[in-house]
């Protein structure tokens, strides 16, 4: 029997980019199944609740069968116990986000030896895209068209 390759891709997605879609579209070319795991992460006071984000991300990636969207609160290693996966993956836009991603990885190793932890750069033209840099611009009525997918614009706009 073929063993399938799974990965959990984890963030708070708040909102998902077309940063995040990037990731996702590379990860779907390497992996078999990809769940997308949307952490409550209250900590960093998200602009939307989980529920919605869940909802977002479903909506961005409804055409995409390899995908599954869950939403977690307890820490990546003991959702990677739960959902029997030991690969992580995480995206990598520029130096700051290598030096924080560094030290995830190296806890999450810690907690758990079997987590691997792959590292995907998203395109050139999707790489000073960020959530925060979206609600910025949400917050003040900005142009956020070309940094979302399609399929969430109106839920945004309409928030």
């Amino acid at each position: 029997m073929k063993e399938t390759k799974e990965a959990i891709y984890s963030g708070t997605f708040d909102p998902i980019t077309n940063g995040h879609m990037d990731i996702i579209k590379r990860a779907c070319k390497i992996f078999d199944k990809v769940v997308i795991a949307v952490a409550l992460n209250s900590a960093k006071k998200p602009m939307f609740d989980l529920e919605k984000r869940i909802q977002l991300v479903k909506m961005a990636t409804k055409n995409y069968p390899k995908i599954e969207v869950i939403g977690f609160e307890s820490l990546l290693v003991d959702l990677s116990d739960k959902l029997r996966i030991d690969t992580i993956i995480r995206g990598l836009r520029a130096v700051s986000d290598f030096e924080y991603e560094l030290q995830m990885g190296y806890a999450n190793a810690s907690l758990k030896k079997e987590i691997e932890t792959i590292y995907l750069m998203p395109s050139l033209q999707y790489a000073f895209i960020s959530s925060s840099i979206v609600r910025s611009l949400l917050d003040f009525n900005g142009a956020i068209s070309h940094l979302v997918p399609a399929e969430i614009l109106e839920e945004l706009k309409g928030r």
